[in-house]
């Protein structure tokens, strides 16, 4: 149980995604979620040599009482992979945000406080959505920002900590969406899955997820929500090891074609 919750893993997978445009086929981003209070191994990452196009980083970057040199160390081993994008999850809000946000800053990352920034490659364009964490949940999320002026169509990816977001839209914005909070429930049991989560979690809980709805704009969005890097509370893990993601972009067939 310890050694899955101090594992430094990469989960390897590749998404298809039909508005995906024809220069962004085979890019990578790299996807880390809920660091919390753990050091990323630079010796790691270097020696396996992973580089991506974005790096995307999902919430709970840091938690209460985590020195912001630790954080600013961890940033910096991630800014060093590729072009790096962050959103806030729910103990980024209760730590040091101000904090966080300058230090992303300082490492040439970017925010994305429900905004959204165009991503480019030999001269085409998707959209990345970060969307704001509330601070309480009763207070619920804020609307999905519009699409950049004349970019309607655009292929989205969309990042959010906590995967309920998906139930303040009535459909699934987004081609992709990558997601964290959940940990996976960190202690799972065969047969019986994660003893901690219930509701909503019970089912989006980890892994991959898909949806088909053929009358909206987005006719085949997916969803990631990771294990999570860090832990909660104890830094054991049962059957749910820690993970960071490589995802590689494919462009899938659609009927017509």
């Amino acid at each position: 149980m310890s050694y899955e919750a101090r594992i430094h893993a990469i989960t390897h997978s590749e998404v298809m995604l039909e508005r995906l445009p024809d220069a962004f086929v085979g890019s990578r981003i790299f996807f880390i979620s809920d660091i919390h209070k753990r050091k990323l191994s630079k010796e790691f990452l270097q020696s396996i040599q992973v580089k991506a196009d974005w790096v995307i980083l999902g919430g709970d970057i840091m938690e209460k009482n985590v020195p912001l040199e630790r954080v600013k160390e961890n940033l910096k081993i991630l800014a060093a992979i590729g072009p790096m994008y962050a959103v806030l999850g729910n103990h980024d809000l209760k730590a040091d945000t101000e904090g966080l946000a300058k230090i992303l800053r300082e490492v040439g990352g970017t925010l994305l406080r429900n905004e959204n920034v165009l991503l480019e490659c030999r001269g085409e364009q998707i959209c990345l959505t970060g969307i704001d964490q509330p601070i309480y949940k009763r207070d619920g999320y804020p609307r999905i920002p519009g699409m950049p002026l004349g970019y309607n169509g655009l292929c989205r990816i969309v990042a959010v900590h906590d995967p309920v977001w998906i139930r303040s839209v009535s459909e699934k914005p987004a081609d992709l969406i990558l997601a964290g909070h959940t940990h996976g429930g960190q202690i799972r049991l065969p047969f019986l899955g994660a003893l901690r989560l219930n509701g909503f979690y019970r089912k989006y809980d980890c892994g991959w997820f898909k949806w088909v709805q053929p009358q909206a704009a987005v006719k085949l969005p997916q969803m990631l929500i990771s294990r999570g890097f860090g832990n909660r509370r104890v830094t054991l893990r049962l059957c749910c090891p820690a993970e960071m993601h490589l995802i590689q972009l494919k462009k899938a067939k659609t009927a017509k074609s």
